[in-house]
């Protein structure tokens, strides 16, 4: 019909998050550890384990590390010195997004429109190699972080 809003996205049950047509959960934006772990809980299926993964990786590999949801993507930084990686659901993978992903060695694999930015696509049946992550995490951490 013309004229007409379309329909948000309902959570399945009174209570939980709302998930986004991607799959991506719609958490609220916040400072902190307990937004992201809201996000991480609310990841569909497979998705919830690796995003569980990926953080602990990246608190292990950069203790103290500044954490917050940001346009429903949690974000990691160097607390006064910018973000320097975030992840995202996407329909059939996880997005994990360096900001200075270009500065990185090796460069994660996957292009993006912007200049610096590079990804890591992980998929659900996806072996991939976490000592190549925590590096990577390690090399952007020391980098100057996006201020967003």
């Amino acid at each position: 019909m013309a004229g007409t809003m379309p329909a948000k996205p309902k959570a399945a049950k009174s209570g939980e998050p709302v998930l986004l047509s991607s799959g991506n959960p719609r958490i609220a934006k916040g400072e902190g550890d307990a937004p992201v772990q809201a996000y991480i809980a609310a990841m569909p299926g497979w998705k919830s384990d690796i995003g569980r993964r990926l953080d602990a990786l990246i608190t292990r590999t950069v203790p103290g590390v500044h954490k917050a949801v940001k346009w429903n993507t949690p974000f990691y930084g160097v607390a006064g010195e910018g973000w320097f990686v975030a992840f995202h659901c996407m329909t059939k993978y996880i997005k994990l997004a360096f900001f200075r992903g270009t500065s990185l060695n090796p460069v994660p694999p996957v292009e993006s429109k912007q200049r610096e930015v590079r990804y890591f696509h992980i998929h659900e049946d996806d072996v991939f190699d976490e000592a190549q992550l925590a590096v990577w995490v390690q090399q952007a951490s020391v980098l100057p972080g996006e201020r967003l």
